[in-house]
């Protein structure tokens, strides 16, 4: 065998060599692609079972959203209805709020007004201290003496004190109270 036969030899063997291995990483590639044809079979299957139930599911989504608009839609009508109540509320409770700073202050202008002027007993009021017992009562008479130094007449003091009547007495209790904070809010509780 010549040097040249002994490279023909050793190249005809590489060949073998390399052409097996190529057979046998290309029967690997066939398995791999048996395999994911198979994957890509079950995957078909199965994206058309998601399709169908994603399907079905955007239906009843569907459905379901427009009866939530519908019943947002009869909530929102509703609530439009009920508008004018919660305003009648409001107006009504600043009227009250109004009335009670009109009574106060009418209160508090009455008794001002009442606490500068004498007040004259009334008939009732006279009968009642004249028949008291007089035991410890002094009675004060001035005297006049303007005709020639001689008393002419004697008539008792009137008192100059001032006699609360229980509707005063309540009014100025009345003015000394804040008013109402809430007064025209309308707060609902869940």
């Amino acid at each position: 065998m010549s040097l040249g036969g002994l490279a023909g030899l050793i190249a005809a063997i590489s060949f073998a060599v390399l052409v097996a291995f190529i057979c046998l990483n290309l029967s690997k590639v066939a398995d791999v692609i048996k395999e994911v044809s198979v994957t890509v079979n079950k995957l078909n299957n199965t994206i058309d079972i998601v399709t169908k139930d994603v399907d079905n599911l955007s239906i009843e989504v569907e459905g379901l959203l427009n009866k939530t608009n519908a019943l947002v839609d009869d909530v929102g009508g509703k609530l439009n209805k009920t508008d004018p109540l919660f305003t009648a509320i409001g107006d009504l409770g600043e009227t009250v709020s109004e009335v009670n700073d009109s009574t106060k202050a009418m209160a508090s202008n009455f008794l001002s007004g009442a606490s500068f002027r004498k007040k004259k007993p009334n008939t009732l009021s006279r009968i009642a201290r004249i028949a008291k017992p007089t035991i410890n009562r002094k009675r004060t008479y001035a005297t006049d003496y303007s005709r020639k130094g001689q008393p002419v007449k004697q008539q008792p003091i009137r008192s100059t004190e001032h006699y609360w009547t229980q509707e005063e007495n309540d009014l100025f209790n009345l003015t000394d109270k804040q008013p109402s904070k809430t007064a025209g809010e309308v707060v609902i509780k869940k």
